[in-house]
């Protein structure tokens, strides 16, 4: 008799056990998940920073026009103008 009482109860406590390991395995694997994902959106972010500076090294690298000075610029346009 006292065996049909312990497989009676091994079901129960077998759905209790594995529902607890069930929940234990769900919180590391979601914790990882969101772990995961706060490192995507920071790599993310360094991505954009990156892009940034790089935009502004190349404004930087690019040679800047001659600037000719006023004096240049007067004749060269007394030089368009046809006399009459």
């Amino acid at each position: 008799m006292n065996e049909l009482n312990t497989s009676g109860l091994l079901l129960p406590v077998a759905v209790l056990i594995g529902t607890a390991v069930g929940l234990v395995l769900w919180f590391f694997v979601n914790r990882a998940s969101v772990r995961a994902n706060e490192q995507i959106r920071l790599l993310q972010n360094l991505l954009d920073e990156q892009k940034k500076q790089n935009a502004l090294l190349k404004k930087w690298l690019q040679p800047e026009p001659e600037i000719k000075p006023q004096e240049e610029i007067e004749r060269d346009f007394i030089r368009v103008i046809p006399e009459r």
